[in-house]
């Protein structure tokens, strides 16, 4: 019989203990020893694919998601973790690291938390020292939410189910087309909430985006506003008056270290509820399909933002109806990520910026532009990666806005089924990027553009000669 020598104890272990099943129960069910799943569990036997199979129905299992690898970033998070100086002299390689990711993910990700809590108080004592001088405005502890956001993202897969049904339910109920229109939702607040919604400039000195007043039952979008963002947040308002049990359901499966960081991530439910209203799942996978992910097609198509349709692209995980495995992420010029999700097997940094030749950074250099690239990993894997800037802010001359990059892609494997690969030659070799998750964790030596020597590799200075980077390996 076949043997598959997949890291999967771990999972049987942790989903056999949320259905209270003891160890000698299962074992009975799968006429097999007590010893032999313990031997299973623990990472030192291989299984069968006949028993993979029976272990997949007594624990309900699917098959997919039982042999699937591990969490994408979860090795990347502990790569960044030990790339501290603090680490250098223990000389961890990366398979140890992956040993370590693959056998024992609990510990793995235990070690993020430290590392998490340790960045923490490092900020915190900053911020009591700008306190008392002075500099420090607000008072406010940083507890770095929006990391803990994307985790309970992540660990979803950037999919709820439950409230695709509601937001369904909803779209049925007040469009006739593919298209959710700003009035057929504030028509719909007015009519099941008696919720008026005004449409406002607001002072110049008590600048808002969106207030709801529940007792005058109001709820004012400022005009400074593109309509896509009005539709957003009214579909979102819509999602908190009646899907907030739902929402709830999924917190309560997270734990969460602060209250700050469940509420952001109540905040990203209500937007992720909102974004299903107004490009429903059906036509809007069916779209996908049938365009290739053309992502300003689809923004016509469904009247949204380029951000919206890129964030929306990465939920379409529907078994029945599932799309391409994406990453996304959001990036600011000064190298900072303020989102960031990965389906696509793409590592992407938690501590720090990322590889400067990502074209999410070189998209600065002409912004509004679509930027695609084929971009290869030093594992050797290769994606398909587009990138194009966005503005945030104030819709009013003279006023600044934020400049941000979004950065969509798969593997280059999904080329037929991505349009913007047809722009690029993917048989030149001369056509890839060589790109790294960041300068710590990279191997590239040849990279002009290294900040900082590879935390897994010693280096020596030469006074007498330097090549393409300062950093010379042995």
């Amino acid at each position: 019989m076949n043997e598959i020598n997949l890291q999967i104890g771990h999972k049987i272990k942790t989903k056999r203990r949320k259905l209270s099943i003891s160890q000698a129960d299962l074992a009975k069910k799968l006429l097999i020893s007590p010893s032999y799943l313990n031997l299973i569990e623990s990472g030192k036997r291989k299984i069968n694919v006949d028993l993979l199979i029976k272990l997949s129905k007594e624990l309900n299992l699917e098959m997919s998601d039982i042999s699937k690898q591990t969490d994408t970033n979860l090795y990347q998070n502990i790569m960044d973790l030990l790339g501290d100086n603090l680490f250098e002299n223990l000389d961890i390689t990366n398979f140890e690291i992956k040993d370590l990711v693959n056998t024992n993910p609990l510990i793995a990700k235990a070690l993020v938390m430290l590392g998490d809590n340790y960045k923490k108080k490092n900020q915190d004592i900053v911020n009591k020292v700008e306190n008392i001088s002075g500099k420090f405005i607000d008072g406010r502890k940083n507890s770095f939410p929006g990391e803990v956001v994307s985790d309970f993202i992540q660990e979803n897969e950037n999919y709820f189910p439950k409230l695709e049904t509601f937001a369904n339910k909803l779209f049925s109920k007040i469009s006739k087309s593919n298209r959710t229109g700003y009035d057929s939702l504030c028509e719909y607040l007015y009519k099941n909430h008696k919720i008026e919604v005004k449409d406002v400039v607001p002072e110049e000195s008590k600048l808002f985006t969106k207030k709801f007043d529940p007792l005058k039952k109001t709820f004012l979008l400022s005009d400074y506003l593109t309509l896509e963002t009005k539709k957003l947040f009214a579909a979102a308002q819509i999602a908190q008056l009646e899907a907030s049990e739902i929402i709830k359901e999924y917190l309560e499966s997270f734990s969460f270290p602060s209250e700050e960081s469940k509420k952001l991530s109540t905040v990203a439910l209500l937007n992720y509820t909102g974004a299903a209203i107004v490009m429903p799942y059906e036509p809007f996978f069916e779209e996908c399909m049938k365009q290739r992910y053309d992502v300003e097609l689809l923004q016509n198509t469904f009247s949204t933002s380029f951000e919206q349709v890129a964030h929306r692209i990465t939920c379409l995980q529907d078994p029945k109806m599932k799309g391409i495995p994406f990453h996304m992420l959001r990036a600011d010029v000064a190298g900072n990520i303020s989102k960031r999700f990965s389906l696509s097997g793409i590592e992407i940094p938690r501590y720090g910026g990322a590889c400067p030749r990502w074209n999410i950074y070189t998209a600065f250099t002409m912004p509004g532009k679509i930027h695609a690239a084929l971009s290869k990993m030093p594992n050797g894997e290769k994606y398909i990666c587009i990138a194009r800037t966005v503005e945030k802010g104030i819709g009013k001359h003279g006023m600044f806005k934020t400049l941000l990059s979004i950065g969509l892609g798969c593997q280059s494997k999904y080329s037929k089924d991505f349009v913007y690969a047809d722009s690029l030659n993917l048989n030149d070799k001369k056509s890839e990027t060589a790109i790294g998750v960041n300068c710590r964790t990279c191997d590239r030596m040849d990279c002009q553009q290294r900040a900082f020597p590879p935390l897994h590799k010693k280096f020596d200075i030469d006074l007498n000669k330097r090549g393409i980077s300062v950093y010379v390996a042995d």
